[in-house]
């Protein structure tokens, strides 16, 4: 079992938690702080003071005060009016992820539910029924309102969920998972709503896909440099030692390590009429260094925000205050969202032009396209264009989201973060460029190979067996987009993070 200490949560945890299902559960001592603020709530309640959100209506409608009596029709009616979300579902290691970091804010102990609530979604979490949450509908403030609805509507019985990847009314998941509908109480509809979980919890599954898109760039460029027959002088530790720029250097480690022994850089290293190599291969520290360290930034902004409490109002027991404040505004995950998806477009960018420099026998050295009799065969032509094709996407994507707001209700909520827009939108980037870096792959082992018979490095041969594993040589014209999906499938799967190490650590 995985224990979700709040405020304590790891990259690793959440990593995991992104990647594989495993049962959760709260540490005991969180309970004490749960009910500290649920007994607040109830004072609050008993002594009929107006109170933001649990005895008042929302936004614009917080100057009506709802008698006791209704409390609970308060709550079940702000969740049902707020599901209204569209768009495709998010796929369930997503909703895991958003489920887990909702259940441990609210841990905390200052949005002020019950201890049976949180009992009751770490029981749907490990039951494994999923709600089923529509991926557009928040503008990222005042919490992701919409797809979080979706997720306290499921809990309550109500909408739908997803159960052994069956889409099915969540009364019925929830009975088959012997498991009761939620009944809420004062308060907590609306800290279910508020909160930044979708949009950090879309954030993190793209940045953890970005570290794998990261380690395929890194080892498809190195690879490349061998088939292009490049120098290593460009990695040099003191030529990045004297720029001082920390990715840089640690990028241009990685590069000496999966260079190191090559004989195809030893065949060349005396005698050749290149004084310099194409931006492309050279400068792979300086740009792919500088996209770690603001992936690195979006890294530690996320962490954060995965351990943060975000709705509103929030509860302080010890003084028994409640506080209205702002915590639902998800800019910093916007920021960390549109710097991955910039980042990540630039790893592809890059991956693009050692492609085009492969497949152009002027600058590789190779046979145009990477095959031999060009001409009766395209050989890479298509697939560069393919590569292409995504870079140019990306462009587009890559605009920040997060300078855009679209005021809403009624000018209550005047200036909002587009966040989980911007979170998605940076997935979007990644898997482009995940599959750019695929081609790559390819063309720079279909480089390697004729390069025989001359041998890489102990590392990089190792990654090219594996990648023939998959794809054999490209010797004459064949079906080639199963070949790519099946390197694209091994970066995703990890394949290439084991080779190349470059995951972000707490």
């Amino acid at each position: 079992m995985l224990t979700l200490t709040p405020g304590q949560l790891s990259l690793s945890q959440l990593r995991s938690i992104a990647t594989r299902f495993t049962p959760i559960g709260l540490p005991p001592a969180s309970k004490l702080a749960v009910d500290a603020a649920a007994r607040t709530v109830a004072s609050i309640v008993a002594a009929g003071k107006p109170a933001y959100g649990i005895n008042t209506g929302f936004g614009l409608l917080a100057r009506i005060h709802i008698p006791e009596e209704q409390l609970e029709q308060l709550q079940t009616n702000l969740v049902r009016s707020h599901a209204a979300g569209t768009g495709p579902l998010l796929d369930d290691a997503t909703v895991r992820l958003i489920l887990a970091l909702k259940i441990a804010s609210l841990a905390r102990g200052h949005s002020g539910v019950r201890w049976e609530l949180l009992e009751s979604l770490v029981a749907l979490y490990n039951a494994q029924v999923w709600p089923c949450i529509p991926s557009q509908g928040s503008v990222g403030a005042s919490g992701d309102l919409a797809p979080l609805a979706h997720l306290a509507l499921a809990a309550m019985g109500e909408g739908s969920v997803r159960v052994g990847g069956e889409v099915m009314p969540a009364s019925e998941g929830l009975r088959r998972s012997g498991l009761r509908p939620i009944q809420l109480g004062a308060k907590e509809g609306l800290a279910l709503l508020n909160g930044t979980q979708v949009s950090a919890g879309i954030a993190l599954m793209s940045l953890f896909a970005a570290e794998q898109a990261f380690a395929a760039a890194v080892l498809a460029g190195a690879l490349t440099v061998d088939a292009a027959c490049g120098s290593d002088t460009p990695f040099d530790e003191r030529i990045h030692t004297l720029r001082g720029q920390p990715g840089q250097i640690y990028v241009a480690k990685l590069y000496r390590d999966l260079l190191a022994g090559s004989a195809i850089r030893e065949s060349h290293r005396f005698d050749d009429a290149r004084v310099q190599d194409p931006y492309s291969l050279r400068c792979q520290p300086q740009v792919m260094g500088a996209c770690w360290d603001v992936l690195g930034q979006s890294a530690r902004t996320l962490l954060i925000e995965a351990n943060a409490v975000s709705d509103n109002p929030l509860l302080f027991p010890d003084t028994g205050e409640v506080l209205s404040g702002g915590n639902f505004h998800a800019e910093p995950v916007a920021f960390a969202a549109d710097q991955i998806a910039i980042a990540v477009s630039e790893i592809g960018a890059l991956s693009e032009r050692r492609i085009a420099l492969l497949v152009d026998a002027h600058l590789s050295g190779l046979p145009a396209f990477l095959v031999s009799n060009p001409g009766i065969n395209s050989g890479f032509m298509i697939a560069h264009v393919t590569a292409a094709a995504l870079a140019s996407e990306n462009k587009t994507l890559a605009h920040p989201a997060s300078v855009d707001s679209m005021p809403t209700s009624a000018n209550q909520e005047d200036h909002v973060s587009m966040a989980t827009f911007a979170a998605r939108k940076a997935g979007d980037i990644v898997t482009n460029v995940r599959r750019i870096v695929a081609i790559e792959l390819l063309a720079a082992c279909q480089g390697i190979d004729f390069r025989r018979p001359l041998r890489s490095s102990r590392q990089l041969e190792q990654a090219f067996e594996q990648v023939r594993m998959r794809v054999p040589r490209y010797d004459v014209d064949r079906y080639f987009a199963p070949e790519i999906a099946a390197a694209d499938a091994w970066i995703a799967g990890g394949g290439v993070a084991a080779l190349v190490r470059t995951e972000f650590v707490d």
